[in-house]
């Protein structure tokens, strides 16, 4: 029997013990399925009874719905959503980064380094003129600037970064909001 183990690392994305090949082709998904998944993403604590009657499903079929999406990896995790300023983090950046050297060492070794940038909160390896898109949480701009100099410039592959601040952060629709 397998099971999960805390990362090290809490960044650390672990995937499910079952999860699907990472080609897998998507399960079809009806009606109650994306009414649950609606209703975990507006709420990922609520209770499976809560769930049952607000999807208008059994007990029984809505934990049996909500164990076969997690078994099938549509489900990949629960998370908490935190408030950065609350946490002493007010100021939010996204960082372009540009690699002037992109032999598979070098990229895999900077990438490696993400992990390790103080407030990184998503890293995009990126297709493009631009390699990685950054977005971090900083106490102030003399903290940003440090990050980016002490974390990121000094990457022996780095031969361009740009910062950009971020007024505001906008929630998308979500991923069940898209044409069919």
């Amino acid at each position: 029997m397998s099971r999960s183990v805390r990362p090290k690392n809490p960044r650390t994305v672990l995937q499910p013990p079952h999860a699907p090949a990472p080609h897998a082709p998507a399960p079809r998904l009806d009606g109650t399925d994306l009414a649950i998944l609606a209703e975990l993403i507006a709420d990922g604590r609520i209770t499976n009874i809560a769930l049952a009657t607000r999807v208008g499903v059994a007990e029984s079929t809505c934990i049996h719905r909500v164990r076969a999406l997690r078994e099938s990896g549509v489900i990949s995790g629960v998370h908490a959503q935190l408030n950065l300023t609350a946490l002493g983090l007010p100021l939010q950046a996204v960082i372009k980064v540009r690699l002037g050297i992109h032999n598979r060492e070098l990229v895999k070794s900077f990438h490696a380094t993400l992990t390790r940038i103080p407030g990184m909160l998503t890293a995009f390896h990126l297709a493009g003129e631009d390699d990685y898109l950054i977005h971090v949480a900083s106490t102030s701009p003399a903290a940003l600037r440090d990050l980016v100099l002490d974390h990121i410039t000094v990457h022996p592959a780095v031969r361009h970064t740009e910062t950009h601040l971020v007024f505001e952060v906008v929630p998308g629709s979500g991923p069940l909001n898209h044409p069919a």
